[in-house]
């Protein structure tokens, strides 16, 4: 099953569809394009998850990322609807559900696109982004709740020996 993240904008808020599995592999797309969004003004974010197959814990701190950025701003909100029991035990086994609201069902997605993908090939660059990427993320899982550190505490300090092999070697 191919996987993709669809975005859009209806009024205030920015919509992001889930087909498939969110993952590590989209995850940077996702951080990218949430970023500008925020600077671009935006402070509601939905997160449909209806046709989520499955999520990384990678795509999850990808969330809990955005989900922080507007907290810190001081205003926002980010959504998760049509989220399903399995989804809803991961994020709240997580804590995150104390950081974005988690509802069964939600408005229907206004029509969406496919966020593209940054063509780059399979460099060193591209793997440096991706380490980057899922560094952040499990820390922004930490900062939701701090019990996430000891869940995680190998995977961060295999990630930063990861990152600074890959730029020490540059």
């Amino acid at each position: 099953m191919e996987s993709s993240i669809q975005v859009g904008v209806n009024g205030p808020a920015v919509w992001v569809k889930v087909e498939g599995k969110g993952s590590f592999l989209n995850s940077g797309n996702l951080k990218e394009f949430a970023r500008e969004m925020v600077d671009r003004g935006y402070r509601e974010f939905v997160i449909d998850l209806a046709n989520c197959a499955m999520m990384d814990s990678t795509f999850m701190g990808t969330m809990a990322g955005v989900a922080l950025r507007l907290k810190e701003l001081g205003r926002g909100h980010l959504h998760v609807v049509h989220c399903g029991n399995r989804s809803r035990e991961l994020l709240s086994g997580l804590g995150l559900d104390q950081i974005f609201s988690i509802h069964a069902n939600g408005a229907s997605a206004p029509e969406c696109e496919s966020l593209r993908q940054k063509s780059s090939g399979e460099s060193s660059e591209k793997k440096q982004e991706q380490a980057k990427t899922m560094l952040e993320a499990h820390e922004a899982l930490c900062e939701a709740a701090p019990e996430n550190f000891f869940r995680f505490k190998d995977v961060l300090d295999y990630l930063k020996q990861d990152l600074h092999h890959e730029t020490a070697s540059k």
